[in-house]
């Protein structure tokens, strides 16, 4: 599983270094992945500290940082 998480943390990365920052849905349509993975993967950048995550209204806004 960690495994899967890092490569799709992979392609996340990819997806905000051609445009940053994105909001979630974005990011979720860009990436052939479950979402829960998506999810795991976007907390594990956030917690090394590669990407911010703020809440902008009913979505969040990711970055790279």
């Amino acid at each position: 599983m960690i495994t899967e998480i890092g490569i799709t943390a992979g392609d996340i990365l990819h997806v905000l270094d051609k445009k940053s920052p994105v909001i979630l849905k974005e990011v979720l349509k860009e990436i052939d992945a479950p979402h829960d993975l998506i999810l795991m993967s976007l907390g594990w950048l956030a917690r090394e500290g590669h990407v911010n995550v703020i809440k902008n209204g009913d979505d969040y806004t990711i970055k790279l940082v």
